[in-house]
């Protein structure tokens, strides 16, 4: 055992389980309540190892047993491998919260954090999202799988009173340590819950189909990325000082990203030059997906995701897929609430920004869970834990199914009609003369992707009201007639664009909107009262995708358009569970900016956005066509309603 000193108090923002999202808030978020931390440190005594791997590289690891603990009352392990520090540092320093939430603590297990290879107080050299190793041939050959297998062997061999069980968790970062883990799993990991986690990060946190994630990119890497000579137990994090509450103008600001190593940077931040180096889904981006890797994994699996995260949705998707796939016979279960990054483990979430759900949603994970590890780490009773636990936005509930997507979805087309109409039927006519929507798309002025102001970027963007972009003229409006019927619609989105431009590059967004009722059913002056009188007419968001057009045919090898040459785009959307009500209307908006969420197009094609001058960005006319030729669509699945399927 290994007491390490400490110098400063924790910051507040590292008592949860550090994710990005929650170390860039606007102001620090609000700890864990005090009886909350006083009863950890009464029940709970603080350890602090330095663990050896095979190749001889020490990780620090803190450890907060039950005092209670003993040869005649054992305890499982529960795990969180982090980059983000295990902080606070010292035998008498205590963190604020320990497990998934307050029950676990109740409960009682061995707590362990640890900080990962090259960060804060471990030895070793940090690689951000350390590819997978697939091919080990001796002590040497290390990944995030063989340092989580020899930390479990070191804990159960030597840690007391623990009963030789381990499960492991983790939210956005530590949720990819938490997949990595369970790659030939430790025989004594019996259960690991990946949570938001980073699948492939070429699509999780840095892009959207190619387009750049300025506003998240920039914010954490230009404090995150800065080298580490030698273990620290500094627990400062130093927040990026924008100078302005106003993100929008400050990145307008800033110009071409060519600019922001020498403005901002400063040469000091190594995964920025990484970024830059690599504009393509390259070698570099493609050695950081997981996904082919979650193999030879035994332990039990609850992946976690929230349908409104705007960092980290496709990785809990994606997650579940491929264990499903790969792994046959291991349990693998997958919950998606209508939840921000990490917002199931915030306390309540009853509401995010103009959506409401009437209920704490959270609370469904925390039973989840708990049922879950106590389960399958000490033995209790066996939870009815479904296949897919997903909530159903619009209609406000939870529903269970033995797949995701459900099985039966009906695949349906939404084509884009003349005169700002959507349809399930496809454009018809007998003239030969293109039908298409313009507009122009000027760098200079680019869509906001929100209505807040703000530096860092929006955690509730998905669930906004879209009124304040449906106005504008580079925004193009497709919407039904009033639905007869209710419509649910579940599983990934497929937008098939047929485009022309007068610029040689594009981005476009697609988003999906669910229009109320010009006067809502049940109105009453209490609704007023809450501020809530202006929902008649919302146009509240359900999903949003930005594609950068270059990669229209490859993301590894971009290529121009050809001015005014109609050219087919179609991209896969993030999954969605909705239903949209009888009343309402479905709405799809199109634009080529959303700003400053993505970076902006220059509409010139150049080999290196990032590399970009002022000279190069220009503005452009683009057209999206919706003829019998050329009929642009978005493609849904329909899942029947009972009452269509007799039952």
């Amino acid at each position: 055992m290994s007491p390490v000193s400490s110098r400063r108090l924790v910051a507040v923002l590292l008592c949860v389980l550090a994710s990005p999202a929650l170390a860039q808030r606007s102001k620090p978020p609000e700890g864990p309540p005090p009886e909350r931390a006083e009863r950890i440190r009464k029940g709970y005594t603080k350890f602090e190892y330095r663990i050896p791997m095979r190749d001889g590289v020490k990780l620090f690891t803190s450890v907060y047993a039950p005092v209670d603990a003993s040869p005649a009352k054992k305890y499982p392990i529960l795990l969180v491998r982090t980059p983000y520090s295990v902080a606070p540092y010292g035998l008498d320093r205590y963190r604020g919260a320990l497990g998934p939430g307050e029950e676990f603590e109740k409960d009682g297990y061995i707590f362990v954090f640890q900080d990962v290879r090259g960060r804060n107080m471990s030895e070793g050299e940090f690689v951000n999202v350390r590819p997978h190793n697939p091919n080990k041939r001796g002590p040497k050959d290390i990944d995030e799988s063989t340092d989580t297998y020899d930390t479990i062997d070191w804990m159960v061999k030597r840690l007391p009173n623990n009963n030789g069980k381990v499960g492991q968790w983790g939210i956005s970062y530590p949720g990819f340590y938490t997949s990595a883990g369970a790659i030939d799993s430790h025989p004594a990991l019996k259960a690991v819950s990946p949570q938001a986690p980073i699948a492939d990060w070429f699509w999780d946190d840095m892009h959207r189909h190619g387009a750049f994630n300025l506003t998240l990119a920039f914010n954490f890497f230009a404090t995150f990325g800065k080298p580490r000579p030698a273990p620290t137990d500094n627990e400062d994090w130093n927040r990026f000082q924008f100078g302005t509450p106003d993100g929008y103008q400050f990145f307008l600001d800033l110009g071409p990203l060519s600019n922001a190593d020498t403005k901002h940077m400063k040469g000091d931040v190594a995964f920025w030059k990484d970024v830059v180096a690599h504009p393509n889904y390259d070698a570099f981006w493609q050695a950081r997906n997981l996904l082919p890797h979650l193999k030879n994994i035994k332990a039990a699996v609850l992946t976690v995701g929230g349908w409104y995260d705007t960092e980290d949705l496709y990785g809990p998707l994606r997650t579940y897929a491929a264990i499903e796939k790969q792994n046959p016979g291991t349990q693998n279960t997958l919950l998606i609430g209508p939840w921000p990054h990490g917002g199931w483990a915030r306390g309540e979430v009853d509401k995010l920004a103009d959506t409401e759900f009437g209920f704490n949603t959270a609370e469904a994970f925390q039973t989840l869970a708990q049922g879950f590890f106590t389960y399958h780490l000490k033995g209790g009773a066996k939870p009815e834990v479904p296949e897919a636990m997903v909530f159903e936005t619009g209609a406000n509930r939870w529903r269970q199914f033995d797949a995701w997507p459900p099985k039966g979805l009906r695949e349906t087309r939404l084509f884009f009609q003349p005169k700002g109409g959507l349809s399930m039927k496809a454009p018809t006519g007998t003239n030969t003369a293109e039908s298409f929507a313009e507009y122009i798309s000027d760098p200079a002025k680019p869509v906001p992707y929100t209505q807040e102001i703000l530096t860092r970027w929006s955690s509730s963007f998905m669930a906004e009201d879209q009124r304040f972009a449906s106005t504008r003229p580079d925004v193009l409006v497709f919407q039904t007639e009033p639905l007869e019927q209710d419509l649910t619609v579940a599983g990934p989105l497929e937008a098939e664009l047929w485009v022309s431009t007068t610029g040689s590059d594009a981005d476009w967004v697609v988003k999906l909107v669910d229009v109320n009722p010009g006067t809502m059913r049940g109105w009453s002056r209490a609704d007023a009262e809450k501020g809530l009188e202006n929902r008649g007419a919302q146009q509240t968001l359900i999903r949003g995708e930005p594609f950068r057009g270059r990669f229209r045919d490859s993301y590894s090898e971009p290529k121009p358009f050809k001015p005014g040459e109609v050219t087919k785009v179609r991209f896969t959307m993030n999954d969605v569970f909705h239903t949209f009500q009888r009343g309402h209307r479905v709405m799809i908006q199109v634009q080529s900016s959303w700003f400053p969420f993505i970076d902006r197009n220059p509409q010139t094609f150049v080999p290196n956005i990032f590399e970009a001058k002022e000279s190069d960005f220009t503005r452009a006319f683009h057209r999206v066509y919706h003829s019998t030729s050329h009929p642009s669509s978005l493609k849904v699945g329909v899942l029947p309603s009972l009452d269509a399927q007799g039952g």
